[in-house]
């Protein structure tokens, strides 16, 4: 078998075997395969695609190049979540303690920021002595005996996917479904959760801007799951406005425990109380989201889901203190309020320009590495559909360098619409896949 044979077979939009598959991701695993083969593949699949089952034999095989965490041997069911990236998504902040405050395990392995998207652990670092960089055998303990645990990817799980991405990133080849559903399924998978929620974003400010391609990547990553013995359902959430108000570190981590004492932003509440729900319904705890939803308010509402985050923060060598005074995280040196220049209608907020903005005052990377300032992002005050009166506030900026405040202020402007008309607010799910 030879490498150049799958490329041109691919190439030609001819389906691969599993033993094809499998020869091409070993091999540039271990370095037998060159990079500008694998390249040429990814191009391939690109432009080709890939079957529901050739896309669940990569994952397979990407699940295979490396360990495998067996959640079963702490806990008798443990479920996951994913997002695929959005603007001011701090949803796992809220959604893991009150799912495991209802006495389900939670074992969630999250990443970093990288583009527009911003990271769970790089929010979680902003209280200060976090630490997200948890052996598989911490991981397993704190699982155990505190029933949730939030930590980076160890480098021993699918390495093949770690590789392939990093190709990825530097051929164009990210937005591929085939290659985006087999890079998040692979993780889940090794992560060990017998239950995994995707929460698939659609929109300006998500990676999928329009619902055909974001229906196509949910269905595929669901079929994945079932293929793989994974009970997985997937939501399609809307991203075309910032979810919640805050965007950016400490500022979502602050609204992420302004929410657990029942005290954010209506939207993002709900949003929370969706995903919490199908995880407990995944995780055998309800029966249907009607339940589950009331399951999850309960414990924000009774303080148990907001003590469960003291139990992780605590368990992860997280300074509590933080927490419970968040006037106590980053601050930002200044911060500027803008009010709305005319009256009327917010009709649109552009969450692709409001989180590049938080990117240049600091609040993400361009690329992997770069340093972040955990202070500064954005605080947006209204959503679409919201009737505003000329001179209240619009949004705030939260900086500290001076000379990034007025372009900041420009752009935000420019990313909201303010209009003499009417327009309905935007849903916050629009499908669910696979239950």
């Amino acid at each position: 078998m030879r490498a150049v044979d799958i490329v041109i077979k691919k190439r030609d939009g001819l389906e691969l075997t599993q033993d094809e598959i499998r020869f091409l991701i070993e091999g540039f695993t271990r370095g037998d395969i060159p990079d500008y083969q694998v390249s040429a593949w990814c191009m391939a699949v690109l432009f080709r695609g890939m079957t529901p089952r050739e896309t669940a034999e990569l994952t397979q095989v990407m699940v295979d190049s490396g360990e495998r965490i067996d959640l079963s041997s702490v806990v008798p069911i443990a479920v996951d979540k994913h997002s695929t990236g959005g603007v001011g998504d701090k949803t796992s902040l809220v959604v893991l303690p009150t799912v495991a405050a209802n006495g389900l395990a939670v074992g969630k392995m999250s990443g970093r920021a990288l583009g527009f998207s911003g990271g769970t652990l790089d929010k979680m670092e902003s209280i200060r002595g976090f630490r997200a960089d948890l052996t598989k055998e911490e991981f397993l303990a704190q699982l155990k005996k505190v029933g949730i645990v939030l930590s980076g990817q160890t480098a021993k799980l699918t390495p093949a996917d770690g590789k392939l991405y990093a190709l990825r990133d530097v051929t164009g080849t990210v937005p591929s479904i085939p290659l985006i559903a087999s890079s998040i399924m692979s993780k889940k998978i090794a992560g060990g959760a017998q239950g995994i929620v995707l929460d698939v974003k659609v929109g300006k400010g998500a990676f999928m801007e329009t619902m055909e391609r974001a229906a196509e990547l949910a269905e595929l990553m669901v079929e994945i799951g079932r293929h793989a013995d994974r009970r997985t359902v997937a939501l399609i959430s809307d991203m075309n406005q910032p979810l919640g108000d805050a965007v950016g570190n400490a500022l979502e981590v602050k609204e992420a425990i302004a929410s657990l004492k029942g005290e954010g932003p209506q939207d993002f509440h709900a949003h929370c109380l969706e995903v919490a729900g199908y995880m407990l319904i995944l995780g055998e705890r309800a029966q249907d989201i009607e339940t589950a939803r009331a399951m999850a308010d309960s414990v924000i509402v009774s303080g148990a889901a907001y003590e469960k985050f003291l139990d992780l923060v605590r368990a992860q060598d997280g300074d509590t203190d933080m927490v419970e005074h968040p006037e106590r995280l980053p601050q930002a040196a200044i911060v500027e309020e803008v009010t709305a220049p005319v009256s009327g209608t917010v009709t649109e907020i552009d969450a692709r320009e409001v989180a590049f903005t938080a990117v240049d005052l600091g609040a993400g990377r361009e690329k992997k590495g770069d340093p972040i300032d955990h202070a500064v992002g954005v605080v947006v005050h209204t959503n679409i559909g919201d009737r505003i009166e000329a001179g209240v506030p619009l949004f705030t900026v939260h900086a500290n360098d001076e000379r990034l405040v007025e372009p900041a202020v420009q752009r935000l402007l420019e990313a909201h619409r303010i209009e003499d008309k009417h327009v309905e607010p935007l849903p916050l799910f629009y499908r669910t896949i696979g239950i």
